[in-house]
């Protein structure tokens, strides 16, 4: 009798679990073995991650657990734990104590944040990839608060209450809105010393324009609204150097604080450059128009991971973030097409062509070249703001609000989380009222001294 395939699927984001479906609904579980592997336990909605770290969100309200989705996956298996290695020439993975065959393998893990060699970048500043770093980010600004309350010298006070944001991208400026909104609502409320102009937040950004390859106007539009909240935007303000308790600006300039949150680009995870694969920039593997590694066939890159083009996609958006501190952009010039940008569309899309193509392999049939489907792009900039792009027309303010709020509810996995995320921004929108600002877990408890 022969042996039914062994797909592996590494991932349990957007790429890895829209996979997950297309073989559910269309691979009968006697037809393959599935095996899906992720480093937790849970799928994290990366969107709204930011709202965690601006306390507007618990943690548990975006995320579901994996197990729970694999519910309705009949034959699919899950395996919590890190990958320590990938061979794809004996097509083997080695987990801590463990070693999975595959026939198949889609890598769908996902990026982490890009310092692009600023020094100091990774050491004094705070970045926005996971749900550790929401939490820790909201702990600490909610400490600097409490700090600032019981200081005496004002300039401590002055850097413990000064905020600076390093990237003007789509989640830099959701989260300049969200935490300007933290500031001038619950905060001004609940440190009853503390005056508006106390508190500075600042937006720091290598290019001449916020939310880089948006249309000019929605770019004009994100600036003026982030002005009107009180957020001071640095438009080409490359970052040289971070330092402990101040950022230093290539033009020499220094910002005295304690708080940097860099959200200026992102790159593939580092470990899948030495698995014997071929990156490309940024920590991103070449694909072939599959979507297939070139030399493994049986292996597929979706994702932020995959470095794939496409001819005529994204004049709107070219590509990935413009790094900082004057490196080179991470993709071609010169008229080259530049790949797919790092955002969950792209990985959703590719995720279901690559589980599409694998079952066409099972088949005996050939793998067909993705094609993207391009729906367009959306910011939230606070309160009734937000700015869309949507076949080929521009839409802002309260419309446009009301569009990302159902789209991001749409997408939420679970119906307990989406109950909860709307209570929450009900809260916040009719009593000004953020009813997440705890800081939880204490350092000390988490390190086993409480």
């Amino acid at each position: 009798m022969k042996e039914i395939p062994r797909i592996v699927i590494l991932g349990a984001g957007f790429g890895g679990l829209r996979a997950l479906r297309v073989f559910s609904r269309s691979l009968p579980a006697e037809k393959a073995r599935i095996i899906l592997i992720e480093r937790n336990n849970y799928h994290t909605f990366f969107p709204l991650l930011y709202q965690v770290a601006a306390a507007e969100l618990n943690p548990e309200e975006i995320v579901y657990p994996v197990r729970g989705i694999l519910r309705r996956r009949p034959g699919a298996e899950f395996i919590m734990g890190n990958v320590n290695k990938v061979d794809p020439a004996a097509k083997r993975i080695e987990l801590d104590g463990l070693s999975i065959g595959y026939d198949y393998l889609i890598l769908a893990m996902g990026s982490v944040t890009n310092y692009y060699g600023v020094p100091g970048a990774e050491e004094n500043s705070f970045g926005l990839k996971t749900m550790e770093e929401a939490i820790r980010i909201r702990n600490h600004i909610l400490t600097c608060f409490e700090k600032a309350s019981l200081e005496a010298d004002e300039k401590r006070k002055t850097r413990l209450l000064t905020f600076v944001i390093v990237g003007g991208g789509a989640t830099g400026v959701e989260f300049a809105g969200s935490l300007s909104e933290l500031i001038r609502g619950s905060v001004m409320r609940d440190y009853r010393g503390s005056k508006p102009g106390d508190i500075r937040v600042h937006m720091l950004e290598r290019e001449g324009a916020l939310l880089s390859g948006f249309p000019a106007v929605l770019q004009r539009y994100a600036l003026r609204r982030l002005t009107r909240m009180g957020v001071e935007v640095h438009l080409k303000s490359p970052v040289k150097e971070v330092a402990p308790g101040a950022v230093i600006l290539e033009n020499m300039r220094v910002i005295s604080t304690d708080t940097v949150v860099w959200m200026a680009g992102v790159q593939g995870v580092p470990a899948a450059r030495i698995w014997g694969f071929r990156p490309v920039q940024a920590g991103r593997l070449e694909t072939l128009p599959t979507l297939q590694d070139p030399g493994h066939p049986e292996t597929y890159i979706v994702g932020d991971l995959a470095f794939a083009k496409q001819d005529g996609a994204f004049a709107r958006n070219g590509g990935m973030p413009l790094p900082q501190g004057g490196q080179k952009p991470p993709y071609p010039q010169g008229g080259q097409k530049p790949p797919f940008p790092m955002i969950a569309p792209v990985a959703i899309q590719q995720g279901a062509w690559a589980a599409r193509n694998i079952i066409r392999q099972i088949r005996g049939e050939e793998p067909v070249p993705f094609r993207y489907r391009d729906k367009g792009a959306m910011v939230t900039i606070g309160r009734n703001a937000a700015a869309v792009y949507f076949k080929g027309r521009s839409f802002t303010g309260f419309s446009a609000w009301v569009l990302w709020l159902i789209v991001h509810l749409w997408y939420l996995i679970g119906f307990p989380n989406r109950f909860l995320v709307l209570f929450h921004w009900a809260m916040d929108y009719f009593f000004y009222e953020r009813v997440v600002r705890l800081i939880l877990p204490r350092e000390e408890e988490r390190n086993g001294r409480a």
